[in-house]
């Protein structure tokens, strides 16, 4: 048998969510944090969880094969990576995000009906739990931290002064822009139930006194203010392309004469078949919503185009997760 012929890598691919769904549990069940700096047994984890010995020691061997803990005369401690990015104890933690990605794996099942169906299987109703809702939010915060202060610092912004953060959701990237750039005012324009998480984000940098937080739908609702920057971060793909129209011209509209519009994206190839991470986010995007889905740069440059957009340009952001920044000018 050759190694093209081979089924090994068929059979990882096709196994891997057994990774995902070890790792998904230990955050569900903090041990990260429960582990912290110190070194435990099974038994001391598994008391602290209040759950089973025997199943907690099979959690932790699978955790160290993974290289997320370590092992050591029947003993267990974080692993540098655990400690930086699992651990709520860390300003790095990227917990919330994971447990959105633990939240999406029921529809993920599910694919095959949404691709028969063309129709999403999993509703937008379930962020009315709080836990689901926590975890988007924060997670887009998580994200946002890791890869805000790397793309704002690639930014030329040409002076620019008042930004628009459009559906910035808890104003991570408005916190960046401003801390980045002194002389910067931002508003962030998103809907009424991510308030709270936004306000106190906000607070938590010290820029209250320059970022705003005004309620209301992009969809439906007129944007307020008038700015020379506008930045769409990750909100195009949740909607068809007539909405993302519809948006473009509603954030196009709020700009001056000189404005600039940055639309930051899992952008896919003009091909539309790589790269990886943005045509399975695509499929996210078709299990969750009635017409969302990654797009190319070709198709969004198209849309500012229709606008009058001009010097339309892509910025390659090198982001963990492959994101790319497109931007134009308003003449």
């Amino acid at each position: 048998m050759t190694a093209e012929e081979h089924p090994g890598s068929l059979l990882e691919i096709s196994g891997a969510y057994w990774k995902t769904c070890t790792l998904h549990a230990a955050v569900k069940l903090d041990v990260f944090t429960i582990i912290g700096p110190e070194r435990l047994t099974e038994v001391e984890v598994a008391e602290r969880l209040e759950a089973d010995p025997r199943a907690t020691g099979m959690l932790l061997n699978a955790l160290c094969a993974m290289n997320l803990l370590e092992k050591r005369d029947d003993t267990y401690m974080n692993t540098r990576m655990s400690s930086a990015f699992l651990s709520k104890d860390s300003p790095r933690y990227v917990g919330y995000i994971i447990q959105h990605h633990r939240h999406l794996v029921a529809s993920w099942n599910q694919l095959d009906v949404a691709v028969k169906t063309g129709k999403p299987v999993r509703s937008r109703a379930q962020f009315s739990d709080p836990e689901v809702r926590e975890a988007f939010l924060m997670g887009m915060y998580n994200i946002a931290m890791q890869t805000a202060p790397r793309v704002v610092g690639q930014l030329d912004l040409g002076g620019r002064k008042r930004l628009l953060d459009l559906g910035g959701g808890p104003g991570t990237w408005a916190i960046h822009f401003c801390l980045k750039h002194p002389e910067m005012t931002a508003t962030v324009f998103d809907l009424p139930a991510t308030e709270p998480f936004a306000i106190r984000t906000i607070e938590r940098f010290g820029v209250s006194d320059r970022i705003r937080f005004v309620a209301g739908n992009y969809l439906e609702d007129a944007i307020p203010g008038r700015y020379d920057l506008v930045w769409l971060s990750q909100i195009l793909h949740g909607e068809g392309p007539e909405s993302c129209v519809d948006i473009i011209r509603k954030a196009v509209d709020t700009l001056s004469s000189g404005g600039m519009i940055l639309i930051h994206e899992f952008m896919l190839e003009n091909s539309l078949d790589s790269p990886p991470f943005a045509t399975l986010f695509s499929l996210n995007m078709l299990l969750g919503t009635d017409s969302g889905q990654a797009y190319s740069e070709r198709q969004l440059s198209d849309m500012l185009i229709q606008f009058g957009i001009q010097n339309i340009h892509r910025i390659p952001v090198h982001t963990p997760n492959d994101s790319s920044v497109l931007a134009g000018i308003k003449p």
